[in-house]
């Protein structure tokens, strides 16, 4: 993911500001605020600034996956070519349900906030829509998860744990 970002800080803020650029890339599934915050790092984006930023720009497109998905995922369905990666995309994401043990709530904020490869809001509000998780519980849980997952990215991002010991 480091890789990712640090192209993306490179070659997206030659032409765009860096708050920009740390906008867009937490925008992105895979990235979300885990490579904003690197981003952000790497363009020395002020982390008071950054944060908010990255939170914004990770929960953006959260309610409309929750509300889309399984219509976009149909009409996938429809056409050969996309079929194989709607169903690839759903049992690669049903996977990583048996991570939700501890409840929706907490199982989903837990998925989304604990930033390991393969989770995150993007595949929490998925997961979230293919189990049918009530839309508003959905929504906090991810929200806090996004949470969680800033301050833990803010600390290795920024160098905050090195200061702190």
């Amino acid at each position: 993911m480091e890789s990712i970002a640090a192209w993306f800080a490179s070659t997206l803020g030659q032409y765009v500001s860096a708050k920009t650029v740390v906008f867009i890339v937490s925008l992105m599934p895979l990235l979300e605020c885990r490579g904003g915050l690197i981003v952000a790092s790497l363009l020395d984006v002020d982390i008071l600034e950054a944060i908010p930023i990255c939170i914004i720009g990770n929960f953006l497109p959260i309610p409309f996956i929750l509300l889309f998905i399984r219509k976009i995922f149909e009409l996938l369905r429809k056409w050969k070519v996309t079929a194989g990666l709607v169903d690839r995309i759903e049992t690669r994401t049903m996977n990583k349900s048996d991570k939700l043990e501890k409840g929706e709530f907490l199982g989903l904020m837990l998925f989304v906030g604990i930033p390991l490869p393969g989770t995150g809001g993007w595949t929490g509000s998925l997961l979230a829509a293919l189990l049918d998780i009530d839309f508003k519980k959905a929504l906090a849980a991810i929200f806090i998860g996004i949470l969680i997952a800033t301050v833990i990215m803010s600390v290795f991002s920024y160098g905050l744990l090195a200061r702190l010991v």
